[in-house]
């Protein structure tokens, strides 16, 4: 359903972006209405697996990483899987991470402190927006101030590069009157009464036209979406691997958000993202289901192989693909140098981890965390 929008001028401030809810009856549209419920079920089964793991916050160095990797690179941020997980397994390396790395493991941050935040908190508040933002970008600032001119142009590897494609709102109060007015549509169930995922979809393209900081609010805007989830009770922790989803699709999302702000083409846009919570709710629990059961799978034939493997040390080998020695040595209580040494050989010769060396460092991997990861 389209609706008609004020005259939209993409070289202007669009301060005439209208407050939410839309007007119209897209809550009523059949298309959206079936599409809602094939997502829901979709995530509902997620939301049971992850529950179901005995920590389900081994997520967080796996899934979330890779949440967090494929989100930036929507910004055009690349790193490798090896740096990534290099910086992830070593608080030093991390220090001296390059910086594209670096700028994944901020959005891992900002995702789980957020999350851990909004554990304490009733609502979601322009506050935590805030804090979101400046965990990414490592910033003071919060939002954009009235004279900023920022404006949205075509990238670097895009048809007539630099040509400016949006200009967000801006002047005094006018950015936040609508995240105060965003903010209360996602919280007042009472007043706007539409499913979680419907709002979460609506709201995402209203942040993203809003554009409330100068930088880096696609990432915030995407762990706003998980944060929702969560506090919503869709989602027991902030895993939802969405950004793959947007980056197979990117052409398509940026389309179908232009459709929103051109002609009021609300359908089109909840449509892709209410499919992009369902294919990414199958693919997520994919990954889950790999993992869970290579761990059990890891867990046998260590048993079998090594005298003192545990299922406590079988738990750290899937915290993250890259380990220390140490790290193992801590959960098998283990703290003579000769005895650890031992037993990591121990783990090479039963092929659960493999051994790479760089320089003086040694990190193990493994590999079977990683091909799952790699899908």
């Amino acid at each position: 359903m389209d609706i008609i929008m004020s005259k939209y001028d993409r070289n202007k401030p669009f301060n005439g972006l209208p407050a939410l809810p839309p007007s119209g009856s897209i809550e009523e549209e059949a298309a959206l209405l079936k599409k809602l419920v094939t997502a829901s079920r979709a995530l509902a089964t997620v939301n049971a697996n992850v529950q179901c793991l005995p920590n389900p916050d081994m997520l967080v160095n796996t899934i979330a990483l890779q949440e967090a990797k494929t989100s930036t690179e929507i910004e055009n941020i690349f790193t490798t899987e090896d740096e990534l997980y290099k910086a992830v397994s070593d608080t030093a390396r991390e220090e001296r991470a390059n910086p594209a790395t670096k700028e994944v493991l901020k959005y891992r941050e900002a995702l789980w402190t957020g999350y851990r935040q909004l554990a304490d908190s009733s609502s979601i508040t322009l506050d935590l927006v805030v804090g979101i933002f400046q965990q990414i970008k490592e910033s003071r600032s919060g939002i954009r101030p009235p004279q900023s001119q920022v404006v949205i142009r075509q990238g670097d590897s895009e048809f007539r590069t630099g040509e400016i494609v949006y200009t967000p709102p801006r002047g005094e109060g006018v950015v936040e009157g609508l995240m105060n007015n965003m903010l209360e549509y996602l919280d007042d169930d009472q007043k706007y009464p539409a499913d979680p995922l419907l709002k979460m979809c609506i709201a995402h393209y209203q942040f993203e036209a809003i554009h409330p900081f100068q930088d880096g609010n696609g990432r915030t805007g995407r762990i706003l979406n998980l944060l929702y989830l969560v506090h919503k009770g869709l989602l027991a922790r902030p895993v939802l691997y969405l950004s793959k989803y947007i980056i197979v699709n990117k052409t398509d999302y940026y389309y179908n958000l232009g459709a929103v702000t051109q002609r009021g083409s609300w359908k089109e846009w909840v449509l892709y993202m209410l499919d992009a919570v369902e294919r990414t709710s199958i693919f997520t629990n994919q990954l889950i289901n790999e993992i869970a059961d290579q761990m059990k799978a890891t867990l046998d034939h260590g048993k079998k192989h090594i005298k003192w493997y545990t299922k406590e040390v079988n738990d750290v080998l899937f915290y993250q693909p890259y380990i220390r020695a140490k790290t193992i040595g801590d959960a098998a209580g283990v703290t003579s140098r000769t005895t650890l040494t031992k037993y990591m050989d121990e783990l090479g010769q039963a092929k659960i981890l493999t051994p790479r060396r760089e320089g003086a460092e040694v990190y193990y991997v493994n590999d079977e965390l990683i091909r799952i990861l790699a899908r």
